[in-house]
């Protein structure tokens, strides 16, 4: 439940720019999660304190353009086909995504294996593009997909700029979830495990978060040298044979630099062009 109510927001000089009517609907939005995913107008009329009519017609509102939907039995509400269509065009929108497709293409025809690049998100990996070449198995990853980062490979390259006490923030917990036998269990094992990672310059393992699935993994830096996504491939298979690991470990590691030299390019030009369009508007 929100800690404040629909409408108001934190600051008196924001209020004056806000639309309350567009903030109660992105608010109710707001509220589905994947653990609560159906509610009531009545259930969120008590969560915002505002009466029955006024989320009726929000909620009416919401599900004329598609962004909630009544579930099976008509009285609830959960999210509708407009939000997910909203996030996958954000994702596809990432400079990220459109820069690193076509790398991540390259590397899936090189390697015959699924290619990915995934971002993190608090203590969440998101996967932001994905390229599989046609296969009999059938995958549980898409692109919007979220995984705890602690447990798999994208997550500990994507964690592994972190300092000690940065994993202790994000993780104050004592001990952390465990999702297979090799999941570490405390802060300071994921520490030792991702910093491990970083000395190496990829990371690789084999039936890490599911029993069945090998992966290797490369950071994609920013100028900054800051890890900004992870690159890699995942494989289904347990082991990989020496050769094998050898050939996908210098591949990804390829791919990752690419997209980071990519990257550096792209900015350096925006950054050029918008030097350009400066000089030319005082020119005038």
């Amino acid at each position: 439940m929100n800690d404040k109510t629909l409408g108001m927001s934190d600051t008196d000089g924001a209020d004056r720019y806000n639309v309350p009517a567009l903030e109660r609907g992105l608010n109710i939005l707001c509220e589905f999660n994947r653990e609560t995913q159906v509610l009531t107008a009545p259930e969120l009329a008590r969560r915002f304190r505002l009466p029955r009519s006024t989320v009726f017609r929000l909620l009416a509102t919401l599900e004329s353009m598609g962004f909630v939907e009544r579930d099976d039995g008509g009285r609830g509400y959960r999210l509708g086909l407009a939000v997910l269509r909203l996030g996958f065009e954000y994702l596809a929108s990432l400079p990220l995504n459109e820069l690193g497709r076509p790398v991540l293409e390259r590397l899936s025809a090189a390697t015959g294996q699924a290619c990915n690049l995934v971002v993190r998100d608090g203590r969440f990996i998101v996967y932001v593009a994905r390229v599989a070449p046609p296969s009999p198995f059938v995958s549980a990853v898409s692109v919007g997909t979220r995984l705890p980062a602690h447990a798999t490979v994208f997550g500990r390259v994507l964690l592994s700029d972190l300092s000690l006490p940065q994993l202790r923030e994000l993780y104050p917990e004592s001990s952390l979830e465990a999702f297979s036998p090799d999941t570490p269990r405390t802060v300071a094992d994921l520490f030792d495990l991702v910093q491990a990672d970083l000395q190496r310059g990829h990371t690789i393992s084999e039936g890490f978060f599911e029993a069945s699935i090998s992966t290797v993994a490369a950071p994609v830096h920013d100028v900054a040298g800051r890890v900004v996504a992870a690159l890699g491939l995942t494989m289904n298979a347990s082991h990989m044979d020496p050769a094998q690991q050898q050939d996908f470990v210098l591949r990804v590691r390829a791919a990752a630099d690419e997209l980071s030299g990519l990257m550096h390019h792209a900015l350096t030009t925006s950054a050029r062009n918008v030097v350009a369009l400066r000089g030319a508007g005082s020119a005038r």
